[in-house]
């Protein structure tokens, strides 16, 4: 390979990177609080992903949709939906932390592994943050964080499957088939077809 084949593919896999790191921070951004305006128009003014098949296919419609509801949402509506799904008072329809959607695992027992994880990688929750480790954002934050920390791709595989495909997956899921969900449906579809890109991508590096 030429130093300028070398040069291009490196200037691909930034290219890449920085997309992936966005993606994860702005899933990140949704389900840790509603939009405001302001992230609203963000989404609405952001580049078309062109049209492709299979996994890219699917992300490319997800985020046209998710575009698409973001040009006439109303940001009061949006902190209704959005308290009534995740913090209503009593029972919420969809708890945000990830350990009680792991199949087959206990939620205490994926919280101290999850946790035992984060030691392992140098990262512990800051003493001000309220939310738990588990939090689905908080697994966004950590997957961005390993993207544009350089983080090996196998530190990122291992952290994938074991935290975001294992408990954020099965979440967006439930997100999708909760009753009140209306603009948080597309969120999740939008959230479901990047984490699926994402697990292809890396069983491909295997």
């Amino acid at each position: 390979m030429s130093a300028e084949s070398q040069s291009l593919d490196s200037e691909h896999s930034a290219v890449e990177d920085s997309a992936r790191a966005g993606c994860y921070a702005l899933i990140g951004r949704l389900f840790y609080d509603a939009p405001d305006a302001d992230l609203l128009a963000v989404i609405c003014n952001a580049s078309p992903v062109a049209e492709a098949a299979g996994e890219a296919g699917q992300f490319a419609s997800a985020w046209g949709a998710l575009q698409g509801v973001c040009r006439n949402a109303d940001v009061d509506a949006l902190r209704r939906e959005y308290d009534s799904l995740f913090i209503s008072v009593g029972k919420a329809a969809i708890t945000l932390y990830t350990s009680r959607y792991v199949p087959g695992a206990a939620a205490d027992k994926h919280l101290v592994r999850l946790r035992e994880h984060l030691d392992g990688l140098g990262l512990a929750r800051h003493g001000s943050v309220f939310e738990v480790e588990d939090h689905i954002s908080g697994l966004c934050d950590v997957m961005r964080h390993l993207i544009e920390a350089n983080q090996a791709l196998e530190d990122q595989h291992r952290f994938f499957d074991g935290f975001v495909r294992a408990g954020a997956m099965p979440l967006c899921v439930a997100v999708e088939h909760a009753v009140p969900a209306v603009f948080y449906k597309h969120v999740a579809a939008f959230a479901l077809a990047f984490f699926e890109m994402e697990k292809l991508a890396f069983e491909m590096e295997d």
